[in-house]
């Protein structure tokens, strides 16, 4: 595989229409809101879908989620154990849990587990050259809440009802902006590569695909586009903030309250030899 020669920024629009792109367990399962009432979905979740998307094209994942366990482990130290059974050092450890799995050498990732006898064990802090912040709704989200029921019981109960409340919470729509970027000095270090970064771009492109959940009805979550720019050096021609910055989204004259992606201007302010490359989603 080709190392990773030049920084990338990157920045996805993602429509949500009628679902719930990110529930707050403290608060409900309500979508996450700032106190200024934009949306926001954290970036442990878009973490999460993104190894779920390289999971289904085939790479090797650490952190997979329980249900889509595809080794027959069940924690996150058993499959450590069974994978990297020798190694000389806490540098050849973190070097072959890179070698191994995708989104170690991607996010990174902390091995701290305890050895069979429960003295022994492996402590090895591998950072990644992948960042993501957390993604922010463009303008205040309305969060709609339906009443539902369960016609069945669970337990017997004599001479109760089977029904049951519960609450439903969704956003009737938004338009989120994930950012994100790869630093070519850490992809060195876990051998992150050209390969991995084209992987990590078309997970991206197709995020939501296998993601579908009561609470995210199939095709209520939509990436509109991915913006990707390459620069030409290793540290970058401009700062990532001044790159983010120059993709403009504000709400046309008279728009209040978006009901669409019709109801934003989306332009991109030009960066003197950094063109990026526009991508649709799936």
């Amino acid at each position: 595989m080709s190392s990773l020669q030049n920084k990338i920024d990157f920045t996805v629009l993602v429509k949500v229409v009628n679902a719930n792109p990110n529930g707050d367990p403290l608060n409900g399962n309500r979508p996450r809101t700032t106190y200024t009432g934009q949306g926001e979905i954290s970036d442990v979740c878009i973490k999460r879908k993104i190894r779920n998307r390289l999971q289904d094209m085939g790479e090797s994942v650490f952190v997979q989620s329980a249900e889509r366990s595809d080794d027959g482990c069940s924690s996150l130290s058993e499959r450590a154990a069974e994978n990297i059974t020798s190694y000389q050092s806490k540098d050849d450890y973190a070097q072959k849990a890179c070698e191994k799995w995708i989104d170690v050498r991607t996010f990174g990732q902390v091995f701290a587990f305890k050895g069979k006898d429960k003295k022994d064990g492996v402590s090895v802090g591998v950072r990644g050259p992948v960042s993501i912040h957390q993604a922010m709704s463009c303008s205040p989200v309305d969060i709609n809440s339906m009443q539902i029921t369960k016609s069945v019981n669970g337990e017997p109960a004599e001479g109760k009802s089977s029904d049951t409340m519960g609450t439903k919470h969704f956003v009737e729509f938004g338009l989120y902006r994930i950012k994100g970027s790869i630093n070519v000095q850490l992809a060195e270090k876990t051998g992150f590569s050209e390969e991995d970064a084209e992987l990590l771009q078309e997970a991206l492109r197709t995020l939501f695909i296998n993601d579908a959940s009561a609470a995210r009805p199939d095709g209520s979550m939509e990436v509109v586009s991915v913006y990707w720019w390459k620069h030409n050096n290793k540290i970058g021609q401009y700062s990532a903030a001044k790159v983010h910055d120059s993709l403009k989204i504000t709400l046309k004259d008279g728009v209040f309250v978006p009901r669409s992606l019709d109801d934003y201007l989306i332009s991109l302010e030009s960066l003197p030899e950094l063109e990026p490359e526009i991508m649709e989603g799936i």
